[in-house]
């Protein structure tokens, strides 16, 4: 396992380095001046070669690329070009606890709402309740996050008084409830589908028949046997959502005005502001390569199989 251990770890230190050397090149590809930007369209030529001096953006690429992995490597992120000389890091840090809130809540209503709506269509397949989840997840399929999002804020905090209208405040996990319901609801169907087809397999297994015969009751079947191999799956998917989620999801931010990780990438794509574009990117490819390996260790310790494969 320590040889495994070893190459993950290397395989995770590559990774980052492409998509942040990625996000640092395409940030250049991208049409447009960010010392205009920063100056203003009324700017003079002259003030604007000011700026790109101060900024350094009047070195070559490939020098700038450079200095930025020199400063990389001293858990330097930058400055935002945008946000008058602020460290980028200091306002990542200040927008990830938003987006973190967030992505727990959204994962949370993925396992809350899906696993057991999966299980109950699985224990009674083509019955009433499968027909009502199985329409119930096609329902939460196909509703945009956008439009849910506009229609629960427009009905439960502007009509009725629920919940607070938007952005953030005391207590955080109140003003979150509608967003991450937003966020983990579409995932919620999903997983209730995936649990529902792999838990009718594993009921249909011999080993699961074996059991009934020898007069096992039916909740040590499902609850001891039958739930830990539809946990694999499971796993795998939530361990991408949370990375994915820790990205920053920019609509649910956007929507209900939550000053996170995706809400400051939107803005910083939209003043071409470098420093924050690699900054961000950088935390989204963190935390997916990270989430990627802290899966792969829990396979290793509810799979035995996996752990022998892996020595």
């Amino acid at each position: 396992m320590t040889g495994w251990l070893v190459r993950r770890l290397l395989q995770m230190i590559v990774v980052i380095f492409g998509v942040v050397s990625l996000a640092f090149l395409f940030s250049y590809i991208i049409p447009g001046n960010p010392a205009r930007l920063v100056a203003g369209p009324n700017a003079s030529p002259m003030a604007v070669a000011s700026i790109a001096r101060q900024l350094g953006l009047d070195h070559p690429v490939l020098s700038q690329y450079i200095s930025y992995l020199g400063r990389l490597a001293r858990g330097n992120l930058g400055t935002s070009f945008a946000l008058e000389g602020r460290s980028v890091s200091t306002e990542i840090m200040g927008a990830l606890p938003i987006t973190m809130v967030l992505a727990l809540g959204g994962v949370l209503w993925e396992v809350v709402v899906g696993i057991p709506v999966g299980i109950i269509a699985a224990y009674r397949p083509r019955g009433v309740l499968d027909r009502l989840t199985t329409l119930g997840a096609l329902v939460g399929l196909s509703i945009p996050p956008f439009w849910l999002g506009l229609m629960l804020l427009y009905y439960l905090s502007y009509k009725l008084s629920v919940f607070p209208l938007n952005g953030v405040g005391h207590p955080l996990i109140w003003y979150m409830v509608l967003p991450s319901f937003t966020l983990g609801i579409g995932g919620a169907a999903w997983y209730s589908r995936m649990v529902r087809t792999t838990m009718n397999a594993v009921l249909r297994s011999p080993f699961i028949e074996f059991a009934r015969l020898k007069g096992m009751p039916e909740r040590t079947i499902l609850f001891r046997h039958a739930i830990r191999h539809v946990l694999t799956p499971v796993i795998t998917m939530l361990g991408m959502d949370l990375g994915y989620f820790l990205g920053g999801v920019l609509i649910i931010e956007s929507v209900f005005g939550l000053p996170g990780v995706g809400q400051l990438a939107y803005n910083a794509i939209d003043t071409l502001d470098i420093p924050m574009i690699t900054g961000t990117v950088l935390v989204a490819a963190v935390f997916m390569v990270v989430m990627n390996f802290v899966v792969d260790v829990t396979y290793t310790l509810i799979d035995p199989r996996v752990r022998l494969s892996r020595r």
